[in-house]
Parts: C-alpha cells; structure tokens; sequence
C-alpha cells in the first residue's frame, strides 16, 4: 500500500473491525461470474496490508443475488450499517463502491454514519476519508454512477413504451399462442396445444369456477401444456398437472382475446422488486383489441372476469354473486335487494338460544327502512318451488345434460389420444435413431437403446391409463346412467327432503338451477326466482317477512 493510504489509517482505525462487505446483483452472477466473486473476497489481503490482523476482519455476504437499488431485504447491508452506527468499523472494503446501495439516499446515509463515526471506505482504487474534504468530493463524484443508470433507464424504458404503442413490442407470450416469422401472434399449429386451451376455456364456461376447471382436469387425469423458460430444454413443452395459479393466470391474460396489452402490472409502492401488484383495465399503459386471433372473444373474456369477481369471499360491488358458504343458509350470495339491486347479506339474531338468520339489505336500511327476511320462509320457499319444478316434466332437460356430458366426456377423450400420439411418435423417434446408429459404435448405441426401452415403457403406460379411463368414462355414460338421470327427476322431492342429504349438496343443487333470487317487499313479501335458462318465477311468501315478526 501506499504512504499516502497508509497516513488516513490511524491506530483508532486498526483498534476497531473491517468489514467486508460481498454482493453480487443476480444469482445469476452469483454462480456463473466466479473471478467476480474471488476479487472480492481478495480485498482480504488489502486489509491485511493496512494492518488489520485475518481474525478481524469480518465477511458479510448474506446479501448475495440481492440488487442493491433496495435496502429492504437486504440483511447483511442492515448489519453493516448498525456495526458502523454502533462505532464497531474501523473500515468498510467493497470492490467498487456500487456494491454498497445503488440507492442515492441510502449512499448519502451511509456516507453520513461513516463521518460520524470516523469510519474509512476502501475500494480498488483506494482509501477514502468521509471527513476529507477531497476524499468527499471524490466520493460524490462516484455516486453519479446512480444518476447515470437511471437515465439510461429512462432512456431503455422509453423506447419499450414506443414499440408497445404500436404493438410491436415482443413480450412472453401465453401457451397456445406463438410468435410468426412476420413478427405477428398466431395460433399455436400444435393441434394438441390447441385442444387442451380450447377444453380449458369451455370448462371454465361450464362449471364457473377456477377450482372447478382444475378439479374436472385432475379427475379425468388429464394434462396441460407448459412451456419451459428456463434449463436445458428452453423453449421445450412439458405436459404436467394444471395448478389453480396458472389456472387463474391463464384466464386473466388478455392475449387469448386477441387483445395486446402492455403494463397490466407495476411495482408495488415501497415493496421489493418482485413485489407487484395488478392493475385495473384503465390503467393498462397500452391497450389494442383484436390485435390477433384469439381462443376466445373480449366479450368472453370480460364475462370471465366477471365470473372471477364474482367467486370473491367478501362482494362488496353492486350485483356481484359471492360463493355458497358452509352455513345453515341456502341462497347466500344469490339473494338481491328488489329496491337497490345489491346483494342482501345474512344477519344472525340469539331466539330462545339459537342463532336465527336473515337476509338483510344494509344499504337501504340507512334511508328506506330495513329490507329484511327471515331465512327459514324464503328457503322453503325456494324449496317447494324446486320440488315442484323438477318432476317427470323437465326429462327432456335432463337427458340433455346427459348428451352433454357424453360430449364433453368425447373431447376428453380426444386430449388423452393425442397424449397417447404424442408418447407414440417420441418412441417412434427413438427407435429409428437407434436403428441408424453404427452398430460397432457400443457407447453411442448403448445410450440410444437405453433411450429406445424409456420411452417404450412410457408409451405402453400411457396406452394402459388410456384404456382405463376410457373405460371407467364408458361404464359412467352407459345405458344405466341414463336410466339414474331419470330416476333422478322422479325422485327429486324424495332426495330434497331426506333429511340425511348434506346442506351442502342442497346448496350445489340451487346454484345449478338459480341464477338469482329477488326479494320485494310490497303489502307483502313477493320472491322473484330467475332459472337459468331465462325462466322466472314469482312467489308470495305466507308466513312472517322478518325475525321481529316470528
């Protein structure tokens, strides 16, 4: 070392610790950018030329794969600050001073706490008093790297922001959908891919809810496409299970109604990085409909989303439908207000030690009065209604139902036979790659074979779960099932009042049937019934409107 770096390093200096202080950005960095790594945990040595003995000089590098732009999430740079706050620092080693924070303000802290503290900062190219008049200057001037990098930033941002206002810019897109050699989206030509997206969309249409598309993939064992961004087979298709996450990604990516839309999410305000949060449709920063084919239209799209917002635990907008609970009431979350159109909350009062119920209008309670209902006159209500409807007259419906699970139950089975194609043509592949080896050539021919056998034995697995589901849906679809759907509506008041069916399984019934329930109070409580379908019904409820009338 120097003279003159020798001069700034006192004996207060050498009483005290030096800290070391290691990060590198990306993980990436981490383990690919080894020399990196080794120059830091070198500046060791440049310690140990100052004077300071091995055994005290301490390491922190908790803060690798970190970015330094933020300090939170950042422990060991929190350590360093409270060691150096605390007087415990005789000295702070970084290979470049950006190691330390990228953010101006926690630099200037830092700066700070150092003077303070009489706590030298050393670098590659050397040491630096924070109370010397030209050490300070010379360490302002290396903080205009921070400015430096953010008007590139700007710069980068602004020319993205460009091509995405005119749709040009490429972004990762959604399985199903590809980018064309003219730089525009089609369609994925994987007759298979498409098949399993278009199947996703009609089920979600079907049973109106995410858990409800995962659950009819997993009970029919069947797979979804994912395409690999990552490993040694980047850009590959791997088929595995359909978690309700992606499930619930997939239906709100606006890319499957042809739409190109850019900046539907941001950085959540003093969160880390990849802490963001999604925004509403007219905040998006660009936003072009039918920029390109699509699986499915925006007004479908829209309608899924209202179909999401719909399934919320807690609907607080106007006429949105909330889930079944598991709770002694049948029509919570279908029940509307006749006056305002809201949805009509459920109340509890204590009657003789037991908690009563009510389906209560809080809105127009605070200028109309209460607009109130006791739960146990509307639900049997609701239920006599059912049991009246559902006879031997509405077997044409039924059957219907049958022929549509028979439908779908056909394209399930068309997704499982291009799986089973699929697992056909890779062991196909494999075969013709080991009968075109040189056959004196054992280390290469040993591998093929060994390939050959893997993908053999898949194919034989995937043929046999085929046949088994294929048979288990046939005995599920037979003549005996029609002759259950029939027996079904026949014995339809018998099932609805045995008093050993689940309120659950009620509740499901009600929802398949009812798409809402309208509550009117007039000289007396009329209940209007809307069926799906477009059917409606009105009642005039006979005993008593509310809990304060019982």
């Amino acid at each position: 070392m120097t003279t003159e770096f020798s001069r700034k390093v006192t004996n207060e200096h050498l009483s005290r610790e030096a800290f070391l202080y290691v990060r590198q950005s990306a993980s990436g960095e981490v383990l690919e950018s080894s020399e990196s790594t080794k120059r830091l945990y070198r500046l060791r040595d440049r310690a140990v030329a100052l004077g300071w003995p091995l055994e005290r000089i301490r390491v922190i590098d908790r803060d690798q794969g970190h970015s330094g732009a933020l300090v939170a999430g950042r422990e060991g740079f929190q350590q360093l600050m409270a060691e150096v706050g605390m007087g415990r620092a005789g000295i702070v080693l970084g290979l470049d001073l950006s190691r330390l924070p990228r953010n101006c303000s926690e630099w200037r802290r830092l700066l700070e706490i150092c003077a303070l503290t009489d706590t030298l900062i050393l670098d590659e190219d050397g040491v630096y008093d924070p109370n010397d008049r030209n050490d300070r200057l010379l360490l302002g001037l290396k903080t205009m790297s921070e400015a430096e990098r953010r008007t590139m930033r700007a710069r980068l941002r602004g020319g993205v922001l460009s091509k995405a206002r005119r749709g040009e810019f490429r972004s990762r897109l959604p399985i199903g959908l590809v980018w064309g050699e003219d730089g525009r989206v089609r369609i994925d030509s994987d007759s298979q891919i498409q098949d399993a997206v278009r199947f996703f969309f009609e089920t979600f249409h079907e049973t109106g809810s995410v858990l409800g598309v995962v659950r009819v993939f997993r009970t029919r064992k069947l797979h979804f496409p994912q395409r690999l961004q990552t490993g040694p087979q980047k850009g590959g298709i791997h088929w595995g299970e359909l978690r309700y996450s992606r499930a619930l990604r997939l239906l709100h990516n606006p890319r499957y109604a042809g739409a190109y839309c850019y900046g539907r999410s941001r950085r959540r305000r003093g969160g880390l990085p990849h802490h963001r949060e999604r925004l509403s449709r007219e905040d998006w920063l660009v936003f072009v409909p039918d920029a390109h084919d699509g699986y499915l239209s925006w007004k479908e799209y829209e309608e899924n989303q209202r179909r999401i917002a719909a399934n919320a635990r807690r609907p607080e907008k106007k006429g949105q439908k909330g889930p079944p609970r598991k709770r002694s009431v049948l029509l919570q979350g279908l029940v509307i207000c006749g006056r305002c159109g809201r949805r009509m909350g459920v109340r509890y009062h204590q009657r003789r030690g037991e908690a009563k119920p009510e389906y209560i209008c809080q809105y127009v309670g605070s200028t109309h009065g209460v607009m109130s209902c006791a739960v146990a006159w509307a639900d049997a209500a609701i239920g006599e209604l059912l049991v009246e409807l559902v006879s031997p007259l509405t077997l044409e419906a039924a059957l219907s139902v049958h022929r549509d699970l028979c439908a779908r139950s056909e394209e399930a089975d068309g997704l499982r036979r291009k799986e089973l194609e699929r697992a056909r043509c890779d062991m196909e592949l494999a075969r013709r790659r080991y009968m075109r080896v040189d056959p004196d050539n054992r280390l290469v021919a040993d591998e093929l074979e060994a390939e050959w056998n893997a993908k053999l034995r898949s194919y034989r697995q995937a043929q046999d779960d085929y046949e088994r589901r294929r048979e288990e849906e046939r005995l599920e679809l037979d003549g005996d099932a029609t002759r259950r759907i029939l027996d079904l509506a026949t014995d339809f008041p018998m099932l609805w009042k045995d008093p050993a069916m689940p309120q659950s399984e009620r509740e499901r019934l009600v929802r398949l049937l009812i798409e809402e329930v309208a509550l009117h109070q007039r000289d007396k409580m009329l209940v209007e019934v809307r069926f799906k379908g477009g059917v409606t019904r009105t009642l005039e409820l006979a005993g008593p409107q509310s809990l304060g009338e019982q």
